[in-house]
């Protein structure tokens, strides 16, 4: 069996699974292999019902005492239970409303169980255990958990990737002597470590050594996009239009000192012979927009077209209103080019730009696919609102001729960090706030007094202000999303809000229902809007006021901080209410820094530092960047690491190391995914 067949050749893959699986984005036995699982499940083997900890899942080898006669509850529900002797203490099993579970039990006989335990009164209750058949007992159990989709249940991904396991044999791609320097596990034994850990030593190895793999091809696209626009550096040296100290000059307020030193460099740049290549990293509300627009104007009034893109329709629509304001006078002309547009007007708008009649277009990305041809580009800006992907960065460079690029990111990365994220990039920082911004005062409270924050919310609402609340943070899944975000909407909406205007907002929208929802809130007709993180990039709302982050723990900071900037942009004094468990120190922590600090750029270094190189569990299917595994944050010195030896294999004049460097480019090439195999 090969990796590239389909996964349909697989043992018990039929029609329905096949369709199910190629949903999930896997098509061959590579991507199955590469369907790594979103979490672990720790079950731990005991001996004796002395050895459970409350909570605790475990695995017991036990004897069935006696089988007691069915009760009934106040809610009429039918338990049934099972008393089993675990060592020399006795364990009850209890079962609700499965009355047909005690004909596969007798007593006297042998049976391994799991399931979960908790204590009421001083008894070892287990609760709804399942038998286990076949099961190797070891002290360590570790259960893989797969991100699943409609009929797909875990037990068949187990199923269908131990098949898979089982047929074939994984071929090493690294260089060996990356492998032997850093103790790596095989490639193959990480696979296999990774989706069948026979403890957590195993895992952990087979997890750092994909991680490692991801970043070491990451690393490599990086470099060699960086070879390949320092060889074709031959760009346009834009002059400095004599229309820019008048367009300055105009502006409704004074660029800050560092807005003026980050506008000096990109018109340095813009002077140059050489294509710009620069990201301008500045902390949320830091005005990075504007700077956008006189680098762009400057391009306009050389005589070429600029195109300016964003990460939604929502913000995509606000700069468009922007630059409508100050460039228009200017004898600028400004379309917008979103998913909300009309196929007749898209078309005209296509055409225009084709024909060079369009000197500013600002849209999302769909902006820079294949069909919007421009007549004579001389810039493209991106708004994004994470890391800006190397595949996209290198789809710019192919959209015109020797242009500029300028990239922007509103998420505060610490300086160590962003070099090894943005190596083929110049990196300029705004790290001042322009004057009137309102500085939020941020607060952390624990789950139990959550009425107190809501009653405050009201109060401010009968004041005249609006609020923001954000859903807890679900795993990636929209079902999910959807389910979290409709529950806490009617949550507050009938305990608090009862006779206030409450929306509520996520992804599953579209967008011309997002954006109707976000401009009646713009305009005060919303007093409440309930959502997700989707707001984490959105409208201005100078009259918003409070925003509140329920289940606050399971948000990095630097999502933390940009959530909160969707508040103090107006006159009034602005509130962040983190609502969270705290359960540990950590937490306490992560809470105190985001209540003492406003500055983005510090909240960052020190999310870097609390997170190290990550936890154990919890990864997600997929992170940014085309990632799977690995985390640019989290993995920091792996990242450090992986980029040292890629530039090493890159340099290398070794034959064998050529060779591996042309068959991981010739696969990074095919694929947006970094564990490659060869």
């Amino acid at each position: 069996m090969d990796i590239y067949n389909d996964v349909g050749c697989i043992k018990g893959i039929g029609p329905k699974t096949k369709d199910t699986l190629n949903k999930c984005g896997i098509y061959s036995i590579l991507d199955l292999l590469l369907y790594f699982p979103r979490d672990y499940e720790m079950v731990s083997y005991a001996k004796n019902s002395s050895e459970f900890a409350e909570g605790e899942k475990v695995i017991v080898k036990c004897i069935v005492k006696s089988i007691e006669r069915d009760q009934r509850t106040k809610n009429n529900k039918v338990v049934s239970t099972i008393v089993f002797a675990a060592g020399d203490k006795l364990l009850y099993g209890k079962w609700f409303n499965q009355p047909f579970i005690k004909n596969k039990f007798k007593i006297n006989n042998e049976y391994l169980i799991m399931g979960k335990i908790k204590y009421i009164k001083n008894y070892a209750v287990i609760t709804s255990p399942v038998e286990l058949k076949n099961n190797p007992v070891s002290q360590d159990n570790i259960i893989p958990k797969y991100s699943l989709k409609g009929s797909l249940t875990n037990k068949l991904m187990f199923n269908l990737i131990s098949e898979a396991l089982n047929q074939i044999k994984i071929t090493e791609n690294l260089p060996e002597w990356i492998v032997r320097k850093y103790k790596f596990c095989t490639l193959d034994e990480a696979i296999r470590n990774v989706h069948r850990p026979q403890n957590r030593d195993d895992l952990n190895k087979g997890l750092q050594r994909l991680k490692f793999q991801e970043l070491f091809a990451y690393s490599m696209k990086i470099l060699v996009l960086k070879d390949f626009i320092n060889k074709n550096k031959h760009g346009i040296p834009f002059k400095i239009a004599p229309e820019l100290k008048d367009f300055k000059d105009n502006l409704p307020f004074q660029l800050t000192n560092a807005q003026t030193r980050v506008v000096r460099e990109i018109l340095i740049d813009e002077k140059k012979p050489a294509s710009m290549n620069r990201l301008v990293q500045g902390d949320v509300g830091s005005g990075k927009t504007i700077i956008a627009l006189i680098a762009i104007f400057n391009i306009i009034k050389n005589g070429y077209q600029a195109a300016f893109m964003a990460p939604t329709e929502i913000l995509a629509n606000q700069h468009y209103e922007e630059a409508k304001k100050l460039l228009e006078k200017f004898d600028v002309k400004v379309k917008l080019l979103t998913g909300s547009v009309s196929a007749k007007n898209k078309e005209r708008i296509k055409n225009e730009i084709k024909n060079g009649e369009i000197d500013l277009l600002i849209g999302t990305h769909a902006i820079i696919e294949d069909n919007v041809e421009f007549d004579n580009l001389g810039i493209v800006v991106t708004d994004e609102q994470h890391r800006f992907g190397v595949l996209q960065r290198n789809k710019l460079f192919n959209k015109g001729n020797n242009m500029d690029v300028l990239v922007m990111t509103a998420t505060p990365i610490p300086r160590t960090l962003a070099l090894f994220l943005y190596g083929d990039l110049d990196i300029s920082i705004i790290d001042e706030l322009p004057p009137g911004r309102q500085k939020i005062d941020t607060y952390y409270i624990d789950e139990d007094d959550k009425e107190r924050v809501y009653n405050f919310a009201v109060s401010q609402i009968n004041e005249g202000r609006q609020i923001y609340v954000v859903c807890p943070l679900v795993e990636e899944n929209e079902e999910l999303q959807l389910s979290s975000v409709e529950t806490l909407y009617n949550e507050v909406k009938e305990q608090y809000f009862k006779d206030i205007s409450v929306e509520m907002l996520h992804g599953k929208m579209s967008p011309k229902v997002k954006d109707e929802i976000m401009q009646r809130f713009k305009k005060g007709e919303v007093k409440v809007l309930v959502s997700t993180t989707v707001i984490e990039v959105g409208v201005n709302v100078p009259n918003a006021s409070v925003m509140i982050i329920e289940n606050a723990e399971r948000f990095g900071l630097a999502q933390l901080h940009q959530l909160r900037g969707r508040v103090g942009r107006g006159e009034y004094k602005s509130y962040c209410i983190l609502i969270a468990k705290i359960k540990s120190e950590i937490t306490k922590k992560r809470m105190e820094i985001m209540q003492n600090s406003n500055d983005g750029f510090y909240i960052a270094e020190q999310d870097l530092r609390i997170r190290g190189t990550g936890e154990m569990f919890g990864y997600r299917q997929s992170g940014d960047n085309g990632l799977v595994l690995a985390d640019l944050v989290e993995d920091i010195n792996l990242l450090k690491d992986a980029n040292i030896e890629a530039q090493r294999l890159i340099n290398s004049e070794n034959d064998d190391d050529i060779r591996i460097k042309n068959e991981i480019m010739k696969k990074l090439e095919e694929s947006t995914k970094y564990i490659c195999f060869n």
